[in-house]
């Protein structure tokens, strides 16, 4: 990973990651306050949750002067109520903590906050997020804020220097983002992840791979043009996804040969292809166009394929 150069800058928050490929793909880091908000969605849906679960098995128990009453006896009642408590009990367990692996670890890589808000986890190394990334990152979540909280609350201010202390290692963790550029919180730093803003929803502009030709041409045309046409089978296009497609245009508009030497030899090995060897740009120029023509006729069936490990299209 390292910073965009000047001139394709947009934002300090701008990146460039390299994936395992050696593509260089171009990323924004999601703000603070986006990460700030998302996170309090997150609380209100987990919130709100957890107060219709409980409610709703405290209607199920008769009300709550039924369970303080019939909690006790030693009969079927007392211990259908025991069962109700232990049920509420892991209830509230998952949603504390099952509720960010479940979504996180979806196609998607956000929970509900961080939809709305536009963003996503991500593996800083460009490869994919894997579950013990995801896993990792949410452990470390009750060390940064839960116990801390806990602590504090069950101190209260009167207990003087272990308030303070607590105090002090809640606010460690929740100023740790604004003291490195990337916004990495602690669970980030474990796991080797950081939050992105998401690929907005169309592709962007088309790149002129001949003679400022839009690609929009170049996609109706029946073979790309190039030494000799190159027609791509379905499967072999459905190997790649949105993200390729702009890693794959900013290495053409680059034009750099040690580039797309390197890049052609990634997607050809992929493949299963030979046939773009010493003419590797028109290769490549016929890829990007029909693999971005596949990607457009998806979005408008309503089908979207975020990247290469999606199993299906988002």
């Amino acid at each position: 990973m390292s910073v965009v150069p000047t001139r394709y800058r947009r934002t300090a928050r701008d990146r460039v990651l390299v994936t395992p490929e050696g593509i260089s793909v171009p990323v924004t880091v999601a703000s603070r306050g986006s990460r700030l908000g998302a996170l309090l969605l997150d609380f209100v849906v987990i919130l709100t949750l957890m107060g219709l679960t409980t409610w709703g098995l405290i209607e199920i128990a008769g009300g709550v002067t039924g369970i303080d009453r019939n909690l006790d006896q030693k009969n079927a009642l007392g211990h259908a109520l025991q069962f109700l408590v232990i049920v509420w009990v892991i209830a509230m367990f998952l949603f504390r903590n099952a509720y960010f692996l479940f979504f996180e670890l979806g196609p998607r890589g956000a929970t509900p906050g961080k939809r709305v808000a536009g963003i996503r986890i991500a593996a800083r190394d460009g490869g994919r997020l894997t579950a013990e990334m995801v896993i990792a990152r949410n452990l470390l979540r009750d060390i940064e804020l839960f116990l801390p909280v806990v602590f504090i609350l069950q101190a209260g201010a009167e207990s003087g220097m272990g308030w303070l202390a607590a105090c002090g290692w809640l606010a460690i963790f929740l100023l740790m983002p604004l003291f490195n550029r990337d916004a990495l919180r602690a669970g980030d730093m474990i796991a080797g992840t950081w939050v992105l803003e998401r690929p907005r929803q169309k592709l962007e502009a088309a790149m002129s791979v001949e003679r400022q030709a839009p690609v929009e041409a170049d996609a109706a045309r029946p073979a790309p043009a190039g030494r000799q046409g190159y027609r791509f089978e379905e499967a072999e296009l459905a190997v790649y996804g949105e993200y390729e497609l702009q890693a794959l245009e900013r290495v053409l508009r680059d034009d750099r040969s040690e580039s797309l030497e390197s890049v052609y030899q990634t997607i050809a090995h992929k493949i299963g292809r030979s046939d773009g060897w010493n003419d590797e740009r028109a290769f490549l120029e016929a890829y990007y166009t029909q693999l971005r023509a596949r990607l457009e006729a998806g979005m408008r069936m309503g089908r979207r394929k975020a990247d290469k490990f999606s199993g299906t299209p988002e």
